[in-house]
């Protein structure tokens, strides 16, 4: 691999990856804010770490005014040719005053950024009382770690199996760059903030890249595993997903 290369790849690694396409699983969680986000969805709204503006584009159809922000410079540029209003900025230091947004979502972020207590804190800071934040990351109770692993200095790309269930010093040298979150971990990040929890759960993925390979296949897949949400064994699937509304 070459040195742009390995830079490339240490970079997705570290910041992750966006949603480039729009299929069932996006549509599913564009579903799952709007049931949450209700009225709020046609006031201010914030998606904090909008990668390329999939969701932002959906949702500037109803808001009063959305806006995304992003820490990479490129996806900034990329996101505003869309006509998209985009800022470069960090979760841990949102340029907003304090109760400017009705709703804020952060899907998938907060795993990557470098102090995840400071970022939940700040979008909490930036909502108006009865605001919501709506929220997606990683479960470590997953069977899979997604964001690939560290091993031996370079790194590995993919679904790495039972990576999440070593014990946390091991976990952390395989997969130093990512977070993923026990309930108790996530419920500690909101301590000592003005909230009430209205939804605290757990779901499967869509499986779209198993779909398009084999059809039958990965729709009784994804059939199998989301009819799990509905059970304890729920606690094993990819994200979390928590609804929490300042008071």
């Amino acid at each position: 691999m070459s040195a742009e290369s390995k830079a490339i790849s240490d970079k997705a690694a570290l910041r992750g990856e966006p949603s480039y396409v729009w299929r069932a699983g996006q549509e599913r969680r564009l579903a799952m804010i709007r049931q949450y986000g209700g009225e709020r969805l046609q006031g201010v709204i914030l998606e904090n770490g909008c990668g390329v503006g999939e969701y932002l584009q959906r949702l500037q159809e109803r808001a009063g005014l959305a806006v995304g922000l992003d820490v990479e410079f490129e996806r900034v540029l990329e996101t505003r040719q869309k006509g998209l209003t985009v800022q470069l900025a960090m979760g841990e230091a949102l340029p907003h005053a304090a109760q400017t947004f009705d709703l804020v979502i952060s899907n998938e972020v907060i795993e990557h950024v470098q102090d995840d207590r400071q970022a939940v804190a700040e979008m909490v800071r930036v909502l108006k009382p009865g605001g919501r934040l709506i929220l997606f990351c990683p479960n470590r109770g997953y069977p899979f770690e997604t964001h690939g692993i560290y091993w031996k200095g370079k790194y590995h790309f993919g679904n790495k199996f039972l990576v999440n269930y070593l014990p946390d010093r091991w976990r952390g040298k395989l997969a130093p760059h990512v977070r993923a979150y026990r309930s108790k971990d996530l419920k500690k990040l909101f301590e000592g903030l003005p909230v009430r929890f209205v939804c605290r759960t757990t779901i499967f993925g869509a499986y779209d890249n198993i779909i398009r390979r084999s059809p039958l296949l990965g729709k009784l897949l994804r059939g199998f595993l989301q009819f799990l949400e509905q059970t304890p064994l729920r606690g094993l699937g990819l994200s979390h997903f928590w609804v929490v509304e300042k008071v």
